[in-house]
């Protein structure tokens, strides 16, 4: 993460943006940004219906984790996956369908994002849909269809910077499709319109810096949890100031819905958010890093986590569920990755795991574990965890595909997880599955 104008220390991930504009410190808002976002549900792109298998897929259980690793061909361009900053598009995302299949998102080199279903064998069936898209972040499926969100430009506004050099400015989406691949409705969880640019002062949207984003879903609405700017006036030029945002959107209509612990600004500035939805309390829990303090923390309450060093080397992981009350999350600081668990506020485990890298990932792993995975060379480290107790289970494994920096692991309700990596062409992806574990 880049962040300008600002004395607090924080990351900074290569590639820089060539382009750069100037930041300074938080503001307070005298009002939030609008509750409700431009967007109007419009039917569009459909694609051969695939419904997904009845049942499970009958993957297997074993004594130890195995992992299956599936070359897809998409038939169309997917970008690079080599670029690893958290300003770079991420190529591609996929979420686990009811039945056992999943949901395939790639972000192609034709501004657009395609949605494909993956058989049990995690093998494209269909065709796939195009959706416009500059930058994809996240998909979250359930029985009734799958939600993408992502990015697409904006208007820039009649606004002028007062410092730094201006860069495009984009708005943020969540895109519904049904099962067999026909668009319900999009709806803007930013608040750009014709009539309000992001250089105009109230604007809240997506710039160049990081603004990854990802899905929750609590059974009626769907929650997307991103990092934003917001843009206000300082005499006659505006300053842009970066943090988060959380918008809750009906899953039915597309309308935006108020509370359900949603907020216009959360942790600032902020990088790294998680999110995910938590049956036993009603609510949705979340996850940043942040410079304020340079600390993780969690951005409804502003509550500390885990206190950190501002080194620049400190990143945030996702968050899971722990096996009884509270949560865990994965982050690093120093190239040192720790497993931290949490409640309503502080930490009150912490383990120290094998992990020397700056970024993890974390994922549930059948009911009472999780999967903890990391870059090692050019493979994938990987080691499980109870979620009760945090103890490590078993050794640590490898799995031999590159890491990616912001693809995440996603977890199945059979017990197995599946995360994607980089083809051996450029339009192919391979689906690794840890299959599940007695």
């Amino acid at each position: 993460m880049t962040v300008l104008a600002v004395t607090a220390c924080t990351p900074t991930l290569a590639p820089t943006p060539t382009k750069t504009a100037t930041k300074t410190a938080t503001p307070t808002p005298s009002s939030s940004p609008s509750a409700t976002p431009v967007g109007t549900p419009t039917p569009s792109h459909t694609a051969t219906p695939s419904v997904p298998a009845s049942g499970d897929c009958g993957r297997t259980a074993g004594t130890s984790p195995t992992t299956r690793i599936t070359e897809v061909s998409l038939g169309s361009q997917v970008v690079s996956f080599a670029p690893q900053g958290d300003t770079d598009p991420l190529p591609a995302a996929i979420a686990a369908a009811p039945g056992g299949g999943s949901w395939l998102a790639w972000l192609g080199t034709d501004s657009k994002a395609h949605l494909g279903k993956l058989d049990c064998s995690d093998q494209l069936v269909g065709t796939p849909a195009p959706v416009d898209g500059i930058d994809l972040q996240d998909i979250k499926a359930d029985a009734d269809g799958v939600v993408v969100l992502l990015t697409r430009p904006g208007p820039l506004g009649s606004g002028t910077l007062c410092r730094g050099t201006s860069s495009p400015t984009k708005s943020m989406w969540m895109v519904r499709f049904d099962n067999s691949g026909r668009q319900l409705w999009e709806r803007q969880v930013t608040n750009l319109s014709s009539s309000l640019g992001g250089y105009d002062p109230g604007a809240l949207f997506v710039w160049w810096y990081n603004h990854h984003g990802t899905l929750a879903y609590d059974g009626t609405n769907y929650a997307a949890y991103f990092e934003a700017a917001i843009t206000v006036a300082n005499g006659s030029c505006v300053d842009i100031h970066e943090g988060d945002r959380m918008q809750v959107v009906n899953a039915t209509t597309g309308s935006p819905v108020s509370g359900h612990d949603s907020f216009g600004w959360g942790c600032s500035h902020a990088w790294d958010s998680h999110i995910t939805w938590d049956a036993r309390t009603g609510h949705f829990a979340m996850v940043c890093a942040t410079d304020n303090n340079c600390r993780i923390a969690r951005p409804d309450t502003g509550q500390t986590v885990a206190p950190g060093v501002c080194d620049g080397t400190l990143f945030g992981g996702n968050i899971v569920l722990a096996g009884t009350r509270g949560y865990w999350t994965a982050w690093s600081n120093g190239n040192q990755a720790r497993l931290e668990h949490f409640s309503t506020g502080a930490s009150d485990q912490t383990v120290l795991t094998a992990d020397k890298t700056e970024h993890s990932h974390l994922v549930a792993y059948g009911a009472a574990r999780m999967l903890l995975t990391w870059q090692s060379g050019s493979s994938i480290a990987a080691q499980v965890y109870d979620s009760t107790t945090g103890k490590a289970v078993g050794g640590q494994f490898t799995i031999a595909v590159p890491d990616h920096t912001y693809v995440e692991a996603k977890d199945y309700t059979d017990g197995s997880v599946a995360f994607l990596a980089v083809g051996t062409s450029g339009t192919s992806i391979r689906i690794v599955r840890v299959m599940p574990l007695n």
